[in-house]
């Protein structure tokens, strides 16, 4: 584990909303530093992270669709209504 000096600690501190972002000088590579609690939040068991299905996908482009106003498109009509 790596542990903060007192001046990284404090520019986490005012890094303001959302996680602080550091850089690794030899690469350039960008990471996102999060609580621990938080961390365990979004890799809980209840979080999948696997490969959208195609169903899913599908669903979300109908989503998508009916943002932009999709739906009021007349020429689209023979296609199945999704829930």
């Amino acid at each position: 584990m790596i542990q903060l000096t007192d001046e990284q600690a404090q520019a986490l501190a005012t890094s303001g909303n959302g996680p602080a972002r550091v850089v690794n000088p030899q690469t350039r590579e960008t990471y996102v530093l999060l609580p621990v609690a938080e961390y365990e939040r979004l890799t809980a068991d209840e979080y999948d992270d696997s490969p959208w299905t195609d169903e899913e996908m599908e669903l979300l482009a109908w989503e998508a669709g009916k943002e932009v106003g999709w739906e009021e498109m007349g020429e689209y009509d023979h296609y199945p209504e999704k829930p």
